[in-house]
């Protein structure tokens, strides 16, 4: 594989397991430096391995995502970025009637504020240096109605939305700003469903789930010089839809 992205520092929210961590070892692996963020220190000194095996300049930047002013300082003690990956999330399904107004006000402030303030924090360098690349994760779920994601899609649908206005406000000095829309992918985080999860594997053409990996090659795809010329958009990496009969 060739190192691209050697020389360019990436923050990957999320970035000690799943998809995040996945995607880390992609960067790495294009010889990308990684600003690994994360809250669990054992999973984070995994990574950190995994990335030293390839040989990665890497190091563990803790905070939690859903109070404004560690992602203020997340962003600060980050410095210079050339690739941010708004990865981190979190997603707790319930029905309208049974969400809490707890449980709305984090997936607003873990899904959509702390992206929205670290390419607040993090863009502005980017174009002052005149090139850079946001990848935003979204989901399936911002334009497929599902019981029970209401609130999680909801949020989803504005990162795309804001992709789009970040795309045009940023391109100009040479920043790009795309998404990328997972489809059902097995994760520590998704295993907990089991084989309810399962069936929406075998819901898309594909007929089986992700694994990290690939959702992490698409993301790392946009993060580099092969989508030069793309901005502003959301690739799907969801694994088509059934056809129907």
């Amino acid at each position: 594989m060739p190192h691209d992205l050697a020389g360019q520092t990436a923050l990957v929210t999320g970035a000690t397991a799943g998809i995040g961590r996945a995607t880390a070892l992609a960067l790495a692996a294009r010889g990308a430096d990684l600003i690994v963020h994360g809250r669990d220190e054992r999973r984070a000194a995994d990574a950190l391995r995994r990335l030293a095996d390839l040989g990665a300049k890497a190091r563990f930047e803790p905070a939690d995502l859903s109070d404004p002013a560690q992602v203020n300082a997340l962003a600060e003690r980050a410095g210079r970025v050339d690739i941010l990956i708004n990865n981190a999330g979190i997603f707790h399904f319930a029905r309208t009637a049974d969400t809490t107004p707890a449980a709305f006000d984090a997936h607003i402030a873990v899904n959509l504020r702390a992206p929205y303030l670290l390419v607040q924090a993090l863009a502005p360098g980017m174009a002052a240096r005149g090139h850079g690349a946001v990848v935003n994760v979204s989901s399936g779920a911002a334009r497929t109605p599902g019981l029970g994601s209401g609130v999680y899609g909801a949020t989803k649908a504005a990162l795309e939305s804001l992709t789009r206005v970040w795309a045009a406000e940023y391109g100009p000095a040479g920043v790009r700003v795309n998404a990328v829309a997972s489809g059902p992918t097995r994760t520590e985080g998704t295993a907990v469903h089991g084989e309810a999860f399962e069936s929406a594997g075998r819901a898309v053409a594909l007929q089986r789930l992700a694994d990290p990996e690939e959702i992490a090659g698409a993301i790392a795809f946009m993060a580099s010089a092969d989508a030069s010329y793309v901005n502003g958009a959301t690739l799907d990496a969801m694994g088509g839809l059934p056809a129907l009969g």
